[in-house]
């Protein structure tokens, strides 16, 4: 498949769904920057800030009094806020798709009731109308569903390595 295939195919996508396809684009870009933001987070950044944070925790000469295992349970909690960032946005953005998606559809079909009105109810004419109404709900289903399997995937990431982190973290 030629490049300017798959472009001219995407073009006819965005001419036939309408104006919600735009949204659909902006919102898809910013929940794949952001999951994509969070891999690399934790492939990259999150072994450093870890590996950081469990040699200061050792290091520590007291590491059972009541101050220690408070800035342990500080330090447990700054890492969830970490590996958690951006998540919630993620998994909003997901939820949004599929509702522009249907705000596409909506507005399509207010599109085909005026053709109805205007042909008297050619059955082509209404057929076409219909076709094109329902490909931003199609879209924003597809961003949907393929995005849900990542942010599972990312939350149960971040969720695993907060356990790690925390067993790593021994009071002596």
């Amino acid at each position: 498949m030629s490049w300017y295939t798959l472009t001219s195919g995407i073009a006819r996508i965005f001419a036939l769904g309408g104006p919600m396809m735009w949204a659909l684009l902006v919102v898809c870009l910013v929940l794949w920057f952001l999951m994509i933001e969070r891999f690399w987070f934790m492939r990259f950044n999150y072994p450093v800030l870890r590996q950081q944070l469990l040699h200061d925790w050792l290091v520590r000469a007291d590491r059972h009094s009541w101050r220690a295992k408070a800035i342990r349970r500080q330090t447990v909690c700054e890492v969830q806020l970490q590996l958690n960032a951006w998540l919630s946005t993620i998994r909003t953005l997901i939820a949004i798709c599929p509702l522009l998606g249907l705000m596409g559809t909506v507005t399509g079909m207010i599109g085909v009731f005026e053709i109805i009105t205007l042909t008297g109810g050619e059955s082509q004419a209404i057929a076409g109308g219909v076709y094109r109404a329902t490909v931003p709900t199609m879209s924003g289903l597809v961003i949907s569903l393929s995005a849900q399997y990542f942010s599972a995937r990312l939350r149960h990431l971040a969720a695993q390595e907060q356990q790690v982190f925390a067993d790593a973290l021994v009071h002596d």
